[in-house]
């Protein structure tokens, strides 16, 4: 395998955003975590109480010979409401806002397009607010968090909104989904 590359998405709460991203082909591994923000080794209360700056935020490591970074940005803008500000469901505040943190030039310039591909593809639709940020230091979210739908599936936030957003996924993007 190739080595592998680096996305790093916010796009509510990270136990929604992995379970999405964990699904698809080419994904070598995604952990929780918190970027954005000026708080340094930041806790999830910290964060969850909305003063770090910080967003719960996934780092998706995958094979670009098998799925394209553009791939990887479709599903994160079809799977999430990247026209809500700092809300996404029942999750509120600015630590829940639609982001993606670029590492390269590259990635600023494909996201940037993306935007502009789903603004201009329903102009009389709400506009994206997702912004497009520079990558900071990644803090990894503790533990517990980490693979937290598979870990914890009879809570009721994995039932009500998790798994909804999952079967959302794999219908619309199915040619990107592992089969089981």
């Amino acid at each position: 395998m190739a080595h592998d590359s680096m996305a790093v998405f916010g796009g509510g709460c990270f136990w929604c955003t992995e379970a999405v991203f964990r699904m698809l082909h080419g994904v070598v591994s995604v952990r929780p975590g918190y970027t954005g923000g000026t708080t340094k080794n930041p806790t999830y209360e910290e964060v969850a109480g909305g003063q770090t700056g910080h967003v719960e935020v996934i780092e998706v490591r995958y094979d670009p010979e098998v799925v394209r970074y553009r791939d990887l940005l479709e599903v994160f803008f079809g799977s999430h409401d990247p026209t809500t500000l700092n809300r996404q469901g029942p999750d509120v505040g600015t630590q829940y806002r639609s982001v993606v943190f670029y590492a390269t030039r590259e990635q600023k310039e494909d996201a940037l397009d993306v935007i502009a591909e789903i603004n201009n593809s329903n102009p009389q639709g709400n506009s994206v607010v997702t912004t497009v940020e520079p990558l900071g230091a990644f803090y990894e979210a503790e533990d517990y968090h980490h693979n937290y739908l598979k870990n914890h599936p009879e809570n009721p936030y994995c039932e009500l909104v998790i798994n909804p957003k999952l079967e959302k996924t794999q219908q619309r993007f199915a040619y990107l989904v592992k089969k089981a």
